[in-house]
């Protein structure tokens, strides 16, 4: 059986705004086991990277406040340890893939420069090690003449090269976590696969687990063995990825998959989930995704009472008062 490398355990975390309390996560309750690949997905602004940020202690103080929960870690609770501890962890055993690499990397450092930092802070090897190692992981990612490319600043790169080089940083001490936010937003289809195939690869040989957070549920079905799925503040469903894709429960989950398109399907417009995302500071009462629900936009039980995650079969959570329904 799978050793768990993380659980995330009934976690509240808000940002305290002068227009009032913005509620960013709403008891999310996750695990990932030893060489595993969980997918978070979920329309933007639901969570998902507040989530990811909360779990390496990086979440702005103030606004930010975790409210509740526990984060463990390979059994240790993160949320107890001191920055000192965690600045340990960072990188060597738990590493990140940001979002953004222009404002991720350092502008006013080459990428050589960063890289290395990272080596040297978790590794016991001297500055040439290091610097060859670096150059390693630049081609290990695709980036061409790795060695050159060392003493180059971050604008001197394109936005695919940027990511690539984040990618290369996060990898570089062989984490036992990899936190991958969008890792692939910025790069073009053939990079995108060389990248996450060389993730499986990585993961093959090391057991290194994975949590991808990501919009595009083309690579959820290509690498990801659980899916969990998000919609404002609150996990709404999750399961194996096959059962995701083949039979979703939750109508938001309905609605995500049935917004792909489909090889030799013919449609004229794609579907889309009607309405929008909800306003933090405003959520709606009850379920959240009630005003945009097919089942129940208009049932007093989804307007008046929040459901909970509850067991569906097979591994498979969903918190709608509905599901069964159809």
């Amino acid at each position: 059986m799978s050793k768990q490398v993380l659980k995330i355990d009934d976690l509240y975390v808000s940002f305290y705004t002068d227009e009032g309390e913005v509620k960013a996560v709403s008891g999310l309750s996750l695990d990932i086991n030893e060489g595993e690949t969980v997918a978070l997905v979920g329309e933007s602004g639901c969570g998902k990277s507040v989530s990811s940020l909360s779990v390496l202690g990086l979440l702005p103080d103030p606004p930010a406040k975790i409210k509740q929960g526990e984060i463990l870690y390979k059994g240790q609770n993160l949320l107890n340890l001191e920055e000192k501890q965690l600045r340990t962890l960072r990188g060597s055993e738990i590493a990140m893939i940001f979002q953004e690499p222009m404002t991720s990397l350092n502008p006013v450092y080459t990428i050589g420069d960063q890289i290395i930092e990272t080596i040297l802070a978790h590794e016991k090897i001297d500055l040439e090690e290091a610097e060859k190692r670096a150059a390693e992981m630049l081609g290990l990612v695709g980036i061409p003449d790795p060695l050159a490319r060392l003493d180059e600043y971050p604008h001197q790169l394109s936005g695919g090269m940027r990511q690539r080089v984040m990618i290369a940083m996060a990898l570089s001490c062989s984490p036992s976590l990899l936190i991958a936010d969008e890792p692939t937003t910025a790069l073009d289809v053939t990079v995108q696969a060389q990248i996450l195939e060389l993730l499986k690869r990585i993961q093959r040989e090391t057991s290194m687990s994975i949590l991808l957070i990501t919009h595009d549920l083309g690579v959820v079905a290509e690498n990801a063995d659980r899916v969990a799925v998000m919609y404002a503040s609150k996990m709404v469903e999750k399961a194996g990825v096959k059962d995701i894709f083949d039979t979703p429960k939750h109508p938001y989950t309905k609605g995500l998959m049935q917004s792909l398109p489909k090889l030799g399907e013919k449609r004229g417009r794609l579907d889309t989930i009607k309405g929008t995302v909800p306003d933090p500071l405003e959520f709606p009462s009850g379920c959240k995704f009630h005003p945009r629900c097919p089942l129940g936009h208009s049932d007093p039980q989804c307007i008046e009472n929040e459901p909970q995650l509850e067991p569906a079969g097979n591994n498979r959570f969903v918190s709608c008062w509905k599901w069964q329904d159809e």
